[in-house]
């Protein structure tokens, strides 16, 4: 069943991403979909932020990836885009990260098909109205 939601602006994202947080089990995948600029990074910004990260929050785009360490969690926060070849997540030992007892929030998905599992949540985000919509499947709000 997927749930939509429309957010009219960056705080209205980023509260729905804390809201996220308060619902997510500890080991969880979710996938974060849509265009650049629909509000992945903006999402995963009130997420992190309502679960106790402070300072900078950036998208991991040229890193691929940013660890959060928080109340004794872990955060991964992968972003695909400048990925060529989905055995790319191989060399940088995807199995390891998702192996962990963790929460793997990953931007660009679609690039790593044939390596990725399938996500426990899928997030997608479409631009609206000066806003956005998000749609969720996998997780009851």
């Amino acid at each position: 069943m997927t749930f939509s939601l429309f957010l009219p602006d960056s705080d209205a994202t980023e509260q729905f991403g804390a809201e996220l947080w308060r619902r997510l089990p500890e080991k969880s995948l979710v996938f974060l979909h849509g265009d650049l600029g629909a509000g992945k990074t903006t999402l995963v910004r009130g997420l992190l932020r309502a679960a106790g990260v402070t300072g900078a929050i950036k998208s991991p785009t040229y890193a691929v990836i940013e660890e959060y360490s928080v109340a004794e969690r872990t955060i991964f926060h992968f972003d695909l885009y400048r990925l060529a070849d989905p055995e790319e997540l191989e060399w940088i030992g995807i199995d390891d990260y998702l192996k962990q007892s963790a929460l793997c929030l990953i931007e660009w998905a679609d690039k790593g098909v044939g390596i990725l599992p399938k996500a426990n949540v899928n997030v997608t985000l479409i631009a609206q109205d000066g806003g956005r919509l998000v749609q969720l499947d996998g997780l009851q709000i």
